[in-house]
């Protein structure tokens, strides 16, 4: 089934007023746990990046901003 943001809402529209508060627990949570697998993923592209981005050709490119 492919879900979108008005399926979810929909849902959301149907709980009980008094598990409103645990759904907004949850969407912080998954936004959270995001967040910390972002870095992760930055830090393993750094070193194959870092070939193009470490050479002299790049520092002349940058060197007016």
């Amino acid at each position: 089934m492919i879900m979108d943001k008005n399926m979810l809402l929909r849902e959301i529209d149907a709980l009980p007023i008094d598990c409103i508060a645990e759904a907004f627990d949850f969407v912080g949570h998954i936004k959270t746990r995001r967040m910390k697998t972002i870095p992760e993923i930055m830090k393993m592209s750094e070193h194959a990046l870092a070939r193009n981005w470490d050479s002299p050709e790049e520092d002349a490119a940058w060197s007016g901003l």
